[in-house]
């Protein structure tokens, strides 16, 4: 686990689409200490009551796997928990057996078998037709138009990724408070989701989903106010429009330029029209939203299921993390330093809640939607359970 945690904590690690030290800023100065074989003390730098939180989703890896297969892992791939590795061809098929005596009680499964099939239609097939027991990533349209066959369940949930539109909060019309609030107020997030994703999503309200702590389920949704979204556009020098340039990915969310197109469309009444600056390339536009270079505004997602993260990475002016684009609310940054001292589980919830209040009256982005997904399994393996980020628990697929 030490060596683990110290090679979370090095600069060039974490990195994804273009984001190294993604654990580093929270990591770097720590001190271990090994107490007994199976304890660690860990002294943070700087106070940190999230630790646990952030910690949760770090990698730990075996020593010996990485001095014979360096940083390249898929070389070798190691397997932990009550399941371990016998065979792994990632692009086909990966077969995992139990454990014997593994301290958490024994795995309810003898042996696991994942199967890589391409579309979300193959995999429903591979279903019905007795190859596999659960299907996971479905589309949920696909997934309900088979609901009720045979002995095939079908499971709906709540993607925890918040599909935004991120401001360029440092310079140009996004800089005013008044627009943001105004594009938010003049978005109609039901349609969209009708529109872009065929009903399988849900509205966005604010900097995290309702599955994250410090969502608040008492605060209002945001209004379809093009009254006084037209206020507000006046009052920001904007009565007669504007032309906005926005820069979007094709692929990543792979609806990115549908999306566009939609809030382009509602925006129009309004005199706000949209300049399309499109990337192919999506580790290449990772890193240019990571230095900053997005236009007015961007199409991007968040997805830590921890609402400091989301706070420290993309909203806290004085971290100006990778994902930061200019934003600037001393409110909700003094809230934050009370939350990294706040030990007290639901004390520290209600300090992220008011900040969600505050980023509803103050956005820094333009809140979109959450994805819908859908799993399917079959009567016979038993209920299966999503966690809360969507992964599939195998500990909760009990037989029946």
């Amino acid at each position: 686990m030490g060596y683990s945690l110290e090679r979370m904590a090095r600069p060039d690690m974490g990195a994804t689409l273009g984001a190294p030290g993604v654990y580093a800023q929270y990591l770097a100065g720590m001190r271990i200490e090994l107490r007994a074989p199976l304890q660690l003390r860990v002294r943070l730098a700087e106070p940190l009551a999230d630790f646990f939180d952030i910690l949760a989703y770090g990698h730990i890896v075996s020593p010996r796997a990485i001095e014979e297969a360096g940083e390249d892992l898929a070389r070798r791939a190691v397997g932990t928990g009550p399941y371990r590795l016998e065979t792994c061809n990632a692009d086909e098929e990966i077969l995992m057996r139990a454990v014997s005596g593994h301290f958490d009680g024994p795995p309810r499964h003898a042996a696991i078998r994942w199967l890589r099939i391409a579309t979300s239609r193959a995999r429903l097939a591979a279903l019905a037709e007795g190859r596999a027991q659960v299907a996971t990533k479905l589309d949920p349209r696909e997934a309900a138009e088979q609901s009720g066959s045979g002995d095939m369940r079908i499971v709906d949930y709540l993607d925890p990724t918040a599909l935004i539109f991120m401001f360029n909060a440092s310079g140009g019309p996004c800089a005013d408070p008044r627009l943001r609030r105004a594009l938010n107020l003049a978005v109609d997030r039901e349609r969209l989701v009708a529109d872009v994703l065929y009903g399988a999503g849900e509205p966005l309200n604010g900097f995290v989903s309702p599955l994250h702590d410090g969502y608040d389920p008492g605060a209002p949704a945001f209004a379809h106010d093009l009254a006084e979204a037209r206020r507000l556009l006046a009052e920001a020098g904007h009565g007669e429009g504007l032309t906005l340039t926005v820069y979007c990915p094709t692929r990543l969310p792979d609806e990115a330029e549908a999306l566009v197109a939609a809030v382009a469309g509602q925006l129009a009444p309004l005199g706000v029209r949209f300049a399309i600056e499109r990337e192919p390339d999506r580790t290449l536009y990772a890193n240019q939203v990571r230095l900053k270079r997005i236009h007015d505004l961007c199409v991007f997602d968040s997805s830590p299921m921890s609402a400091f993260r989301v706070l420290h990475e993309k909203i806290d002016s004085r971290v100006a993390g990778a994902w930061w684009q200019g934003y600037r609310n001393p409110a909700v940054e003094a809230l934050v330093d009370r939350a990294r001292l706040t030990i007290d589980d639901g004390t520290r919830s209600g300090l992220y809640r008011s900040c969600y209040r505050l980023l509803q009256q103050d956005p820094p982005w333009l809140y979109l939607y959450n994805h819908c997904g859908a799993l399917a399994h079959t009567a016979a393996s038993g209920p299966c359970r999503v966690r809360r980020d969507g992964v599939l628990d195998l500990r909760h697929h009990v037989p029946s």
